[in-house]
């Protein structure tokens, strides 16, 4: 077929050609070159609603002017001690009386200016100077302006626009784009994937919205098209940009051409998708049981998909494949959701002709497979994806055509559903892969400065890693919302993670709580990490949606106070603190490993506390006897040295979890952290007690795929760009990739080597690889955890109301034994068990806790735990409650129930 034929027929839809005018057309196939960067790039000045400006800093003298200066043509030159050069005329600013509003206090106070008897519309689409002159006009200083204030003062009415992208109908395709800027936008449409321009279409301005359109006869379903916008950009002066739709629902092999089409069409539905029901086993949050998986992780190893298959979204339509039995069998035992790390369009990986490494047999602690690894990381097959290049349609590289990414996808969350999996999707909309006049930047080329978060040079703001976006922006809001609710109506998605949501407005998040829910008619739970840092923590822009600002908003956010007090120090840990520092899990002080004698028993017993902060859902309400014998409110209780331990109003808002991408899987940790002679037993033991903290904690149950077959990253902290061989899954559980060479030098390299050297002296050792029995013991003790979690409603209650009414931790307080954790539900009046006890023993050796008052209850092993069919027979046989007393075998977790 040709380009444009094979276009047409993959997404099964109608092209319509039409004449175009050959002026425009030379445009559409070959734009202008942008020019070099402004002399005058730096933005240090402010504009703040449709008629107010400040500079921060700015000092009039007596006799001294502020001019704003404009030039369509982006010419405007601005040398000290001379005129202005270049522009089409100046405004002359008043001072102003008007207040600072709440969302520039970042800047500070000021004197602020007026912009009086201009159109500010036209002035936004020309490049702006602010000047600072003496009385005749010679320039004292020069800047250019942020307008991101004055845009969504003007421009209200676009939050309500309903039509932005492309859509199709049998008689007519209409197309929308927001570029208030803009001095000109085309429309080119092109007859193929890659066949030069059949159409330029002149689109229409709307005054009130700042969007172009353009409404076209018939339907172009199928149609490649491209925005071809003049725009004045504050670092290249006046460019013509040729961009994609950022509203884009398809797109062309390596995201080059937005396609058109309609989502509606049954052309790009799977047989089936509109009748097949999706699970309904989620009533409250709290009933999420999550696991975490990347689309190629899933297959890219698995044998039993058909070659063409692997690494991709049909993978997870052979039902029969090793790895959707896993998938079905964790679902039978109490999984919920699937949540797939990036899975719309990004950036950094070759949505054809990716390569694959050819990785060298070498030893266990060799550098020599990292090097082939890295040797084509930027042009491999693999990438996290955290480099969003489109929000709104499924990434190319994950179908077996690029341009059947819309079906395929559709084909797997049938086929997940069809497993009793709900989907989730990590979205990730704190920044994009590029900003700025980058080939692969959208929205910056679209509307210069407006979608992204500046800093006070004007320059974008990269705390994020990469190009932080600046939701709190009217559009960028906006854009956010209208894609979340698109995944949800078009995809059936279930629930979302969203990536460093503390860069985010809380009430942006709040807002597209709303839209997904009513998108759904019913709630879309959503999570996210609400990590406190960068230029907008503490609040300095706008209330955050972190941690200990999303109390009563009902999302959820990740807690690191159980993460860190079970696995040890902190994230991103590195050199001899990272084996020094050991957790509750792995050895703090009663197994001490050859760094960590110096750790004291009083570290032991505040980490036991923030276990059990951790188990109590981290509910700020919630009362704790200390190890000090105190009797505090969890949001009393320090963490971190500046933080209260408890941050959630409700469970419904904290995600538990031991693991997940980042940073060294449970398995990989322990290893460097568990004394060296561990045995391979015991490591899996130590594994499925991390598992456990997560199982019985009050809040949303977070697991990282292949956490239950002890899955290691050969010790890679940062796996992002670590290809195929580091981020494997083996669903035969044969083996859980431990020992298969050293992890790449970047982010593991550590101060002169020293992570290497420790990452070898593990790697190097054949005993820490754990065999198959262990991975299966692993596997099928995680799977009782699941049943367990999953029939016993007391674990994960729905309000803080019932945690703070029935849970309690026996045990505890002054003299308590801090290898032994115990947690008590009381289930009275609700129906089921009339009250739970967990107990998680950390210790090597057998534990014992006494507790006089539970003497004349009948306390028996939890039925999963109980019997020939447990997975746990230690457990099964030696754990026991008589008279009181229950007693827990080394390194194991048993949970005893009362009828």
């Amino acid at each position: 077929m040709t380009p444009r034929s094979t276009l047409v027929a993959l997404l099964g839809l109608t092209l319509i050609a039409t004449v175009a005018r050959a002026g425009d057309l030379d445009d559409c196939n070959a734009p202008v070159p942008a020019p070099a960067p402004a002399a005058n790039a730096a933005a240090e000045a402010y504009w703040l609603d449709a008629r107010t400006l400040q500079w921060p800093g700015l000092k009039l003298q007596a006799g001294e002017r502020l001019r704003l200066h404009h030039a369509r043509a982006a010419g405007l030159r601005a040398v000290a001690g001379e005129t202005v050069a270049g522009g089409d005329g100046a405004v002359e600013l008043q001072p102003s009386a008007a207040a600072l509003p709440v969302r520039f206090r970042f800047i500070g106070d000021g004197p602020r200016f007026a912009v009086s008897g201009a159109e500010v519309a036209t002035l936004l689409r020309a490049q702006l100077l602010l000047v600072h002159e003496t009385a005749d006009g010679r320039v004292i200083a020069a800047t250019g302006v942020q307008t991101p204030g004055a845009l969504d003062d003007l421009y209200v009415a676009a939050e309500r626009v309903s039509d932005l992208g492309a859509h199709p109908t049998r008689a007519r395709t209409s197309f929308a784009v927001w570029a208030p800027t803009a001095q000109r936008v085309l429309l080119c449409r092109y007859g193929g994937a890659e066949s030069p321009a059949v159409a330029a279409d002149a689109m229409q301005f709307d005054t009130t919205t700042g969007v172009w359109r353009a409404t076209l006869q018939g339907s172009l379903s199928g149609q490649a098209y491209r925005y071809l916008v003049d725009v004045v950009t504050p670092t290249h002066g006046r460019v013509r940009n040729l961009v994609t739709d950022p509203y884009s629902v398809a797109l062309t092999a390596d995201s080059q051409r937005s396609v058109v089409a309609d989502l509606a069409s049954p052309a790009l539905k799977p047989r089936g998708w509109d009748s097949t029901p999706r699970p309904n086993r989620v009533k409250a949050a709290t009933d999420q049981l999550i696991y975490e998986l990347h689309v190629r992780d899933f297959s890219i190893g698995d044998a039993t998909v058909r070659p063409t298959w692997r690494g991709k979204y049909l993978a997870f339509t052979e039902g029969a494949s090793n790895g959707m039995k896993h998938l079905k069998a964790l679902a039978k035992a109490g999984m919920t959701d699937v949540h797939l790390l990036p899975v719309f369009d990004l950036a950094s990986v070759p949505e054809r002709g990716c390569k694959t490494p050819t990785v060298p047999n070498a030893p266990a602690d060799s550098d020599a497979q990292q090097a082939a690894v890295m040797a084509v990381a930027a042009d491999d097959c693999f990438n996290w994806g955290y480099d969003p290049w489109h929000f709104n349609a499924p990434e190319g590289s994950f179908a077996t055509d690029p341009l059947r990414r819309v079906v395929e996808f559709r084909q797997m969350v049938m086929a997940l559903h069809k497993a009793g999996l709900r989907v989730g999707m990590d979205m990730v909309y704190n920044h994009m892969a590029a900003a700025g006049q980058h080939p692969k930047s959208v929205l910056d080329r679209l509307v210069p400065g407006y979608y992204h978060r500046l800093n006070a040079k004007g320059e974008v703001e990269r705390s994020t890693c990469c190009d932080n976006t600046a939701t709190e922006h009217r559009m960028m809001a906006k854009l956010m919302i209208d894609s979340a609710a698109l995944w949800v109506r078009e995809y059936r998605i279930d629930s979302m993670r969203f990536d460093l949501m503390g860069h985010q407005p809380r009430e942006a998040m709040e807002r597209l709580q709303r839209r997904v829910d009513a998108e759904a008619s019913r709630p879309v739970q959503l999570l996210g990490e609400g990590w406190n840092f960068g230029e907008v923590a503490n609040g300095a822009r706008f209330v955050q949606a972190s941690q200990l600002s999303l109390n009563g908003s009902g999302i959820g956010a990740f807690s690191d106070r159980g993460r860190d007090a079970a696995r040890g120090g902190g994230a991103g840990e590195g050199g001899d603190a990272s084996v020094r520092n050991q957790g509750w899990l792995n050895g703090l002080v009663y197994a001490p490993n050859a760094l960590g004698a110096d750790r004291s028993r009083d570290d032991l017993l505040s980490a036991a506390d923030m276990i059990r902060v951790g188990l109590a859902g981290s509910l700020r309400g919630f009362e704790l006897t200390t190890w000090r014998g105190e009797t505090q409110r969890l949001d009393a209780i320090p963490y971190g040295g500046d933080q209260p331990a408890g941050f959630a109003s409700e469970p419904g808002e904290v995600v538990n979890y031991v693991e997940n991408h980042d940073n060294q899987t449970l398995f990989d940790i322990n290893a460097l952290k568990l004394p060296l002679a561990t045995s391979r037993e015991d490591r899996a033991r130590v594994q499925m007690l991390g598992a456990a903290v997560v199982a019985f904690s009050q809040g949303i149950a977070y697991f990282h795929a292949g956490q239950d077959i002890l899955r290691s990253k050969s010790m890679d902290r940062n796996s992002y760009d670590s290809g195929d061989w580091f981020n494997r899954l083996d669903w035969t559980y044969q083996t859980n990739h431990f020992g298969t060479g050293l992890p790449p030098k970047q982010d593991n390299f550590g101060k002169d080597g020293r992570d290497w050297a420790l990452a070898r002296e593990r790697l190097a050792d054949p005993s820490i690889a754990p065999g198959p029995a262990e991975i299966a013991w692993a596997r099928d003790v995680f799977r009782d955890l699941l049943k367990i979690r999953a029939s016993t409603p007391l674990l994960r209650l729905a309000s803080a109301a019932e945690v703070n009414k029935r849970l309690s931790f026996p045990g505890s307080g002054a003299g308590q034994n801090p290898v032994l954790i115990a947690t008590r539900i009381d289930g009275r009046g609700l129906g089921g068990f009339k009250a739970v006890m967990t107990l998680i023993n950390v210790s090597p050796e057998a534990q014992r806790l006494s507790l006089p008052a539970e003497a004349g209850s009948a306390w028996r092993l939890h039925p999963v735990q109980a019997g020939a069919r447990a997975a746990d027979r230690r457990v099964a046989t030696q754990a026991k409650a008589v008279g009181g007393v229950f007693e827990v075998p080394g390194r194991s977790a048993a949970v005893f129930v009362v009828n």
